[in-house]
């Protein structure tokens, strides 16, 4: 375990972050097992081959641009979304 911030990750650290999703984090999801499955592992891929540190992006909030705004909705959204979850 680290106390870096992320952008203070060297390249091997990143690479062997364990990558763990959240309980009901992919409810909206609307597809088949195999293409969540196939969507999980691109992701996972994306961290440990070092593209997910490539693309990354710090976001300002002091001045927030129109894009990162609508993705934040989108996240806001998707956390309220969650307590309608209908678990079996």
């Amino acid at each position: 375990m680290t106390n870096k911030k992320f952008e203070e990750l060297g390249e091997d650290e990143f690479k062997n972050l364990k990558i763990e999703f959240a309980p009901g984090c992919f409810d909206n999801f609307e597809g088949t097992q195999e293409e969540l499955d196939e969507l999980v592992n691109s992701i996972k891929d994306m961290f440990a081959s070092g593209e997910a540190q490539k693309k990354a992006r710090p976001i300002d909030f002091d001045d927030i641009n129109d894009e990162d705004l609508e993705l934040l909705e989108k996240f806001i959204q998707m956390d309220d979304d969650s307590d309608k979850r209908n678990l079996q």
